[in-house]
């Protein structure tokens, strides 16, 4: 037993869970932190975050900023609880999918299209586990989808977290590609085409041969996704994972979990150090071959400069 009294939760977080006293004074029927959130979102989702403050809030709401700041008292706070709305509970639909594997794959598409529909999520910085309800639905169905799996504790969340770093990073790309497309009134096609284009320009075999090996194969302009290819070859590595489990959750081969003085880390750690060589010295041909091609082209120009005389 302890006479420990329970850390008072921040004010976001006890707005989220419905748990934050209410003000005392103030627009009680007009005015309520749902409806300051909705306005938020609908800012953010309509001219991105950076339209969002308390003063532009309160306008669209018709009141005054300090009318809002008896129900949400810090942006930081407002920010969070537009998260949370935003996000929302996870599909019911993810439970009916079969076998965890395909039910973390319905997990990382249904992530996607959250950041397509509210994109200025991506740009909130990340300060810790988003400790509010429905977040935490979304991480408690991964793990679920996890539940009959000889994973421990420790590698489900592993997975879980994988998952949703891999759908973060895919709808930043999307994002990203779907405001070019609307800022220069290109098509996605078009936006292709033309990076594809900008490649061909300035990568040259010389300096960069495996990538212009892959720029003459036309990887750019090709229909494949290479983030879902991503996540299907990350979630067959987990499968890999399971099948070498006994059922105890034991490895049966040698355990991936490698001690700090287990000399597979030790060799491995020499050949991230020769591999780091390796790079470095192609970073200095690389700078090499760049200033040779400075001192023909002023050789060149020298040399166009003279005969002008």
């Amino acid at each position: 037993m302890t006479d420990v009294e329970p850390e008072e939760l921040p004010r976001g977080i006890a707005l989220a869970w419905g748990v934050a006293a209410n003000p005392q004074r103030g627009p009680k029927r007009e005015m309520s932190v749902e409806r300051i959130v909705d306005a938020a979102v609908e800012l953010a989702d309509a001219e991105g975050i950076g339209a969002v403050s308390m003063a532009a809030v309160a306008a669209k709401l018709g009141f005054t900023p300090m009318s809002l700041y008896r129900y949400v008292s810090a942006k930081d706070d407002l920010l969070l609880l537009m998260e949370e709305h935003a996000v929302g509970l996870p599909p019911e639909d993810l439970r009916e999918h079969d076998g965890w594997r395909a039910r973390l794959r319905a997990y990382f598409e249904a992530q996607v299209l959250i950041y397509l529909r509210h994109p200025w999520i991506l740009s909130l910085p990340i300060t810790g586990s988003p400790i509010t309800p429905n977040s935490s639905a979304w991480l408690d169905s991964a793990l679920d989808a996890l539940g009959d799996t000889p994973l421990n504790p420790s590698e489900r969340l592993a997975v879980a977290l994988a998952c949703t770093g891999q759908a973060r990073w895919y709808g930043t790309v999307l994002a990203g590609y779907t405001e070019q497309a609307r800022t220069s009134g290109l098509s996605p096609e078009e936006i292709t085409a033309r990076e594809a284009a900008l490649f061909d320009r300035v990568i040259t075999a010389a300096e960069f041969p495996a990538l212009r090996a892959a720029i003459e194969s036309g990887v750019f302009l090709r229909d494949d996704d290479p983030f879902r290819f991503s996540i299907e070859r990350y979630l067959e590595g987990v499968e890999a994972y399971i099948a070498g489990l006994d059922r105890d959750g034991a490895h049966a081969g040698p355990s991936p979990w490698l001690r700090d003085d287990d000399p597979r880390l030790t060799a491995d750690k020499h050949v991230r150090a020769a591999a780091k060589r390796v790079r470095e010295a192609e970073k200095e041909l690389r700078a090499a071959r760049k200033q040779e091609r400075q001192v023909r082209r002023d050789i060149a120009a020298g040399i166009a400069a003279r005969a002008e005389r």
